[in-house]
């Protein structure tokens, strides 16, 4: 089937509505959501989960499954309308011509298939290309997205690979036929940020070489802001902005897109001077919006009789060359470079005492060589090397590294659900890193608690809300009585502002940011004195984000906790956190405070990590590193410096130097340890990652 070359949009989407139909009622998921995408031009649909961005996607690849139907407007590809396709039709176009990444990789791999088969499949039954050409495609695509030993690759089964190879393959395939549509959902939430930056550095240099237009579907501002041209802002079912990144970034015109940038911490926000700004109230079911204007009721400029006035909103040209739109009624009006009104501003609370010192940690696995069979020699995992730390009263240490550098694991030895090989862990000069949970005291127990990543695993689905927190209670032996615990469970409610009723209502029924907040009150139920909040806000929405870390930071002002924030997220770190400390396979490789550590001589991967945050501010200028390859196995260190593999310094440093002796902890200011070869001279000269560009 030979490709139409079309001169025209490649995909115009004309006031196009969805709905799902239950057993009760019609539920509309997408209302009258218009947009056209040129050829080679990348458009970033951003919005909170559930406002439709997906749904678009879906409606686009005909692909809404049983329950959804399109009910209104049209879809058209290369002009071809695609809502009166046969399915003969669709099935040419969808993978040859029309290709998705999603979210998972593992969704879209076969885990019984070598990847070389999974690949050659595409052009052989598109093309009908031969075996042989087909294999010389699927290696060139590979070695495209820049995946190391291909043919290696090419035989590989998908558990065999990391995430982010995973993720290149799932890339790959999707070029395999070279769509003049890519459609990528959420592609990289499941990737580290130095993989995530790579995965898109890829993707921009594949859509230029194959001049792919390309439709990318994000909550994160700052990835949309370095993949795209124009950007549309989607809330509840509807576009409410449209228009070039510059333009809306810059020169806002709709007051949803204004809250997003405000619950977003971007550099120079402080957490006690600019605390950011949570958008208030839920977002609302679909088949529970307001008349009027669906953000009508968490809207700053909201106006009586006229914003909820029951008639349907239009967009409204923002610039007369008809580039920016906005659904909003009253953008006129509204002074869009006022200041903030500034926030209740705090006072940083002084730190305390040392309340948590750790000397030494070490923790190893042994594992069988051949996990399968448990035969051969046991290797040594070493997932944390030499841990040593102070943490304060009120203080936030935060402990930044990808996955896999061990930041977990020390997790579970504070929490005692591992013990310590070696090294000392202190709380209050009292040793407990080698007594596991179910030998500590109740105090000990309820002195360190965890807030986990992911919220919904962390509720027990069968008990309501406040029967779960009310059992924390009962394990940390607070209150005499039913009464009184739940009396104390009424409180934390109240602490992590939650409705009081929300004690009789099931976790299905809570959002995930409820969730979280369930979580955290379930956590200080017995005022721990330590919370180890494991990347608590990464599974949340960007606005819910912000309510989320404020409330931590209020919990914290008033009960002087000290917390332990493990994240990657080094936005969120920068405004959160007093004292950073960066891991990477195991090692302590940085640790300071954040105005140390933020700002040069950084350790190389430190300096890498800042460099692949991606940032939603057009005028911060930013570095541009992209490491090599993926992070080393810690069943596999390499030799020397954990880091050497990967490091864009080695040759300064001495190559040799580097791959064979691990480096020595170096004071380069108060409070500032490095592990790195680099001589004070090189270190000198590193500049800065992000610099604000001069107005």
């Amino acid at each position: 089937m030979e490709k139409r070359t079309y001169d025209g949009p490649i995909l115009e989407i004309d006031r196009l509505s969805i709905s799902f139909f239950t057993r009760l009622r019609e539920i509309p998921a997408v209302m009258n959501f218009s947009a056209s995408l040129q050829p080679g031009e990348a458009l970033g649909i951003v919005g909170e989960s559930g406002c439709g961005k997906s749904t678009v996607a879906l409606g686009v690849m005909q692909d809404l499954g049983v329950n959804g139907r399109i009910v209104g407007g049209s879809i058209k590809f290369k002009g071809r309308e695609m809502n009166t396709m046969t399915r003969e039709e669709l099935r040419d176009i969808r993978g040859s011509e029309i290709a998705m990444i999603y979210q998972e990789p593992m969704a879209s791999l076969n885990p019984a298939m070598r990847i070389g088969k999974q690949l050659m499949e595409v052009p052989m039954i598109h093309e009908g290309v031969s075996k042989e050409e087909a294999y010389a495609r699927a290696l060139e695509v590979v070695t495209d997205v820049k995946l190391p030993d291909p043919k290696r690759m090419l035989n590989s089964f998908p558990h065999q690979l990391s995430g982010g190879q995973q993720q290149r393959i799932v890339i790959a395939m999707a070029l395999m036929s070279k769509p003049s549509l890519l459609i990528l959902d959420e592609p990289t939430t499941a990737l580290d940020v130095t993989v995530e930056a790579a995965v898109v550095e890829l993707v921009k240099d594949l859509g230029k070489k194959y001049g792919t237009s390309m439709l990318f579907i994000s909550h994160n501002l700052g990835l949309v802001l370095e993949t795209c041209d124009r950007i549309c802002v989607m809330y509840s079912g509807e576009a409410v902005e449209r228009g070039t990144i510059e333009g809306v970034f810059d020169n806002m015109q709709h007051p949803y897109t204004q809250a997003l940038f405000r619950s977003i911490p971007l550099p120079g926000a402080d957490k006690n001077e600019h605390p950011l700004v949570a958008i208030p109230g839920n977002f609302p079911l679909p088949h529970e919006r307001p008349n009027g204007c669906n953000f009508g009721p968490r809207c700053d400029y909201f106006e009586e009789g006229l914003c909820n006035e029951n008639k349907p909103i239009p967009m409204y040209p923002a610039e007369d060359d008809g580039s920016h739109e906005t659904r909003c009624l009253r953008f006129k009006e509204i002074d869009w470079n006022a200041p903030l009104v500034a926030g209740a501003q705090t006072e940083k609370p002084a730190p305390g005492k040392v309340v948590l010192k750790m000397d030494n940690l070490k923790k190893y696995y042994e594992v069988a060589a051949s996990a399968l069979f448990g035969g051969g020699a046991k290797k040594v995992v070493k997932a944390n090397e030499t841990l040593s730390f102070e943490a304060r009263e009120s203080e936030t240490l935060a402990i930044v590294g990808e996955s896999g550098c061990g930041k977990s694991t020390f997790a579970k030895v504070l929490m005692g659900l591992e013990t310590a090989t070696d090294g000392e862990i202190l709380l209050d000069n009292k040793s407990i890193g080698n007594i596991p949970i179910e030998d500590r005291d109740t105090d000990t127990v309820a002195d360190v608690q965890m807030v986990f990543q992911n919220p919904f695993d962390t509720l027990n689905p069968s008990m309501t809300v406040g029967r779960q927190i009310m059992r924390a209670l009962e394990i940390f032996k607070i209150g005499k009585n039913d009464n009184e615990r739940r009396e104390r469970m009424l409180d934390l409610l109240d602490l992590v502002k939650l409705p009081r009723a929300f004690a009789d209502r099931m976790p299905r029924q809570l959002s995930g940011g409820q969730k979280q907040r369930v979580g955290i009150a379930r956590a200080f139920a017995g005022d721990a004195r330590i919370v180890v909040a494991d990347e608590p806000v990464s599974a949340l929405d960007v606005s819910v984000q912000a309510a989320v870390t404020d409330l931590l930071m209020e919990i914290q002002r008033e009960h002087k906790t000290t917390l332990l924030f493990i994240s990657h997220d080094l936005s969120i770190v920068r405004y959160l956190s007093d004292r950073v400390m960066v891991m990477y396979l195991g090692h302590v490789v940085e640790m300071g405070s954040t105005d140390q550590v933020f700002a040069p001589p950084y350790h190389p991967y430190t300096e890498a990590l800042l460099s692949a945050v991606p940032i939603a501010d057009t005028k911060i200028k930013k570095k541009h590193i992209v490491l090599e390859g993926d992070i080393p196995s810690a069943m596999n260190p390499p030799s020397g410096c954990p880091f050497q593999t990967r490091c864009n310094w080695k040759d300064k440093a001495g190559k040799s130097l580097c791959e064979s002796e691990v480096p020595p902890v170096r004071m380069l200011a108060d409070g500032h340890q490095v592990k790195c070869h680099l001589s004070d001279a090189d270190l000198a000269e590193m500049e800065p990652v992000i610099e604000m560009a001069a107005e």
